[in-house]
């Protein structure tokens, strides 16, 4: 059975302190290279059947009403996983 995967992220202006706290961590485990880190909430979606634009679009709709909190976080990405 095919699965969409949802990607929820905070939105830009709310405080995100758990990807404070691995930020932080980040330069003393020597991974100097990254800057800042946000983190988010995946969901996985199985689909009974196939997934067509109508399935992801049903799908799309769930993330927005459900799975996000619009005042705090948006959907930052549906896709059928690979």
């Amino acid at each position: 059975m095919p699965t969409i995967v949802v990607d929820v992220m905070p939105k830009p202006a709310v405080l995100d302190p758990q990807g404070k706290a691995i930020d932080a961590r980040l330069p003393e485990l020597g991974f100097r290279e990254f800057s800042q880190v946000r983190q988010g909430k995946r969901f996985e979606l199985t689909v009974e059947g196939e997934v067509t634009a109508e399935v992801l679009d049903r799908a799309k709709a769930l993330a927005a009403e459900l799975l996000a909190n619009p005042s705090t976080e948006y959907v930052a990405n549906v896709e059928v996983a690979k």
